[in-house]
């Protein structure tokens, strides 16, 4: 199978399907006999002790880290088409847009003459390949550049050597190496051999492209690889696998995170036409990590009749130690413990001195509940277990960690796994945790040797989901005569992602505290964070833009409550908490403050923090004349080494109804690469941070999520979605400068403009997410 897909993909025949994704060393080496001409060596880069060397920041410090060998990465055919390997999932974000466009352009490629091939989960080979973090073209922005620029040396240097010429003399143009002095010229295919046989130059030796003559970094025209697979229907996602003889399968899950089944019987749903067999899953115990949560799986000859199967089952289940988890009580739970002095994160001066001495004190709590990621693309995967080999095709995020999570429950050796990566219809976090592959492998581990597709329905999706944790934000501040802080005290309380890899801790972790809360940039004298103890109920999860959304909802909210005590404008208020343009270089803090990114490179820039506020409240025409019932908000903050700032304009009506006519956001994320995605991940996160700010609720009762379909847990359609979203991105054309991220820093600030705008419009503060019917409520 795969050596039929390396043949067409050497004669340009190929398309997305599943069997695409498998591009190993050995699957390319069998293409050879097609006519495919590789660059394949079987070793890495001169510098590979370099590259394996774990260093202290950014991809490098990433589990296996950073791979910038084009002998890994560029695949060059006989006609001169020219494949990069992309080594991050395709979820809607264009990454395999993004990354060969920086290959082509360091190599001087045909844009019309470039493919793209998904990587397999092998980090050994290809690196990290963690999709998440915002950081897939921040941490391998470079690294395509090295093989851009490395892979266009070693061609040069082939046609040197071929006509007897110096390098020197030689360039790449346009797909092609030219001899400037005598006007000859050879194709890529017809060197392609000749430079697959040359080692990588030195990082030291590549010669970069002028960034003034990019052809498609920063440029704006550059349509997605897969946009008309994605718009005409024929891309293959997860949940369109299809396999010969394949079979398909549900599984009934504990209801309760933690729970077990006592007892169960499966006579009815053997009687369900097409359903073929009933197989039990192990329980994880808590914490389940990656691991599925256990339960009774149905497989059947068709997806229909597998939850038809369902239905009929009869299961008596032990809910276990979360059996009384509830939303309501809980909250009273968290609230209790922001109301008192919990673990002192960060602490500058003395708050508890200077909150009594203050003119005026003021103070505010947020509630924040669990949210699920609710892609629009379920959890699925399909996998055949045969002849001891277990390949997985799957819409997953960690290709790696599905590998290794599969491999270790089916006890298997490490090269006995091979995991396709799909387009994922969506991930936000939730494909990050391969639980339903595992899941899948299991069930055809049970088949011997007949291929599985396990699909989770949306009901499944929403109530077993890794769900964003509930938080609540107490803050208070005092203020002197004047209205400027003196003190600030903000105690964040929320159970913490680390409780499914470890037992029962009570704190949020650095990284979560590190997203807005001990990183607070605010110049106030008297500063105090701290993190009372929470424990988790329920399986928490990555959430696009994670602990962000609720220390910023507070954050943001509270600093306008401050301006409005204050008597002063939102806007200026804001920039004047952040204070003069300044670089805060936070060495000891760097996990907290920087995303694990070298504080040196990626400095705190209030500067760029406020270039990014005062651009958007330019833009949205801050301060304008407004009609009775409307009001502006605004918001913003750094997160993901990235700047970003909304403006939302809302409109309320006599009854609480609520449009919003129009959102300006602004982002500034370094060096640009693709700002079409830019763009489009902005308008995104506009919608999303709408949707959970005025939606997005999962409540428990009995341990169960509440919420089953998007009937209960709703989301933002198009009659509720702004009327106008304006985007802005601030320019840098330093392409020496490290870049921030996109897909994430986009949602934060638009909860609170939200908030902050309805306290325009109405006078009313809402601290409590989601907004719902708060308004109307009066």
């Amino acid at each position: 199978m795969i050596q039929d897909v390396i043949r067409e993909m050497a004669l340009g025949q190929s398309t997305f399907i599943a069997p695409v994704l498998n591009v190993s060393r050995r699957s390319l080496l069998m293409g050879l006999g097609a006519g495919l001409v590789l660059a394949t060596p079987l070793s890495r880069p001169a510098d590979a002790a370099e590259q394996k060397a774990v260093k202290k920041y950014g991809g490098d410090a990433m589990p296996h880290g950073v791979v910038d060998d084009p002998h890994i990465f560029i695949v060059l055919a006989a006609d001169g088409s020219v494949t990069v390997i992309c080594n991050r999932s395709e979820m809607g974000q264009g990454v395999r847009t993004s990354l060969p466009m920086i290959v082509a352009d360091e190599l001087n490629a045909d844009w019309a003459r470039v493919k793209v091939a998904q990587a397999p989960g092998d980090e050994e080979r290809y690196g990290n390949e963690d999709t998440d973090g915002s950081r897939s073209l921040r941490h391998h922005f470079l690294a395509m550049r090295r093989c851009g620029a490395a892979m266009r040396m070693m061609l040069e240097e082939a046609a040197a050597t071929q006509w007897g010429v110096p390098v020197t003399e030689v360039a790449a143009v346009h797909h092609e190496i030219v001899h400037r002095a005598s006007g000859r010229k050879l194709s890529f295919g017809a060197l392609a051999e000749a430079a697959s046989k040359l080692p990588t130059p030195a990082h030291d030796k590549l010669q970069f492209k002028d960034p003034a003559k990019f052809q498609y970094i920063g440029k704006a025209d550059i349509a997605l690889i897969d946009g008309v697979g994605i718009t005409t229907g024929s891309a293959n996602y997860g949940i369109d696998t299809r396999l010969p003889g394949m079979l398909y399968a549900v599984i009934a899950r504990p209801p309760v995170y933690g729970g077990v089944v006592k007892s169960f019987d499966a006579s009815e749903t053997l009687k369900v036409p097409g359903v073929v067999k009933v197989v039990s899953i192990e329980p994880t115990p808590i914490p389940s990590e990656f691991q599925p949560l256990g339960g009774i799986g149905i497989i059947a000859k068709n997806t229909w009749a597998a939850i038809k199967g369902r239905e009929k089952l009869k299961i008596v289940w032990d809910d276990g130690p979360n059996a009384t988890y509830a939303s309501d009580t809980f909250r009273k739970t968290l609230e209790t413990a922001a109301r008192q002095p919990g673990k002192v994160v960060r602490k500058d001066g003395d708050v508890y001195a200077a909150l009594p001495k203050a003119a005026k004190r003021v103070s505010a709590e947020y509630y924040i509940p669990h949210l699920a990621q609710a892609p629009m693309e379920a959890p699925a995967a399909t996998v055949q277990i045969k002849d001891g080999h277990c390949e997985v095709w799957a819409c997953v995020q960690s290709p790696q960690a599905t590998h290794d999570r599969i491999a270790k429950r089916l006890g298997s050796a490490v090269k006995d796994v091979t995991v396709n990566v799909t387009l994922l219809g969506g991930g936000f976090g939730r494909k990050s945790k391969p639980d339903y592959a595992v899941e899948a492998a299991l069930l055809s581990q049970a088949m011997a040797g007949t291929p599985v597709k396990l699909t989770w329905t949306r009901e499944d999706d929403i109530q077993h989901s890794y769900y964003h944790t509930v938080s609540v934000e107490h803050i208070e501040a005092g203020l002197d005569a004047s209205g400027k802080p003196v003190a600030w005290l903000h105690r964040t309380v929320a159970p913490t992602i680390i409780s499914i890899f470890k037992p029962d801790p009570k704190h949020e972790a650095p990284f979560e505290l590190g997203m807005g809360a001990v990183n607070n940039p605010f110049l106030i004298p008297n500063f105090q964070v701290e993190n009372p103890a929470a424990a988790a109920h329920t399986r928490i999860g990555w959430f696009r833009s994670v602990s962000n959304i609720p220390h910023a909802f507070a954050i943001l909210s509270f600093a306008a409550e401050l301006a409005a005590a204050a008597g002063r404008d939102p806007k200026d208020y804001l920039l004047e908490l952040i204070g003069p343009p300044r670089k805060i270089v936070p060495e000891a803090l760097a996990d907290m403050w920087n995303y694990n990114e070298n504080p040196k490179l990626y400095p705190f820039d209030t500067g760029r923090l406020r270039a990014v506020i005062e651009k958007v409240a330019d833009e949205s025409g801050w301060g304008r004349s407004l009609p009775k019932g409307h009001g502006l908000g605004i918001a913003g903050l750094h997160s993901f080494a990235s700047y970003t700032a909304a403006v939302v304009e809302v409109a309320v009506g006599d009854k609480g109804q609520m449009t919003i006519p129009r959102v300006d956001i602004a982002i500034d994320c370094g060096p640009i690469v693709n700002p079409e995605r830019i763009r489009s991940q902005l308008e995104g996160a506009v919608i999303q941070g709408i949707s959970l700010a005025t939606l997005g609720e999962i409540t428990f009762r009995n341990g169960r999520a509440e919420q089953s379909n998007f009937d209960g847990y709703q989301l933002t359609r198009i009659d509720a979605a702004p009327k106008v979203i304006k985007t802005h991105i601030l320019p840098m054309k330093d392409y020496d400068q490290p870049l921030g991220g996109v897909g994430e820093p986009g949602v934060p600030p638009v909860a609170p403009a939200l908030l902050n705008a309805v306290f325009a419009a109405t006078g009313k503060r809402i601290r409590q997410l989601p907004l719902g019917s708060q308004l109307a409520s009066g």
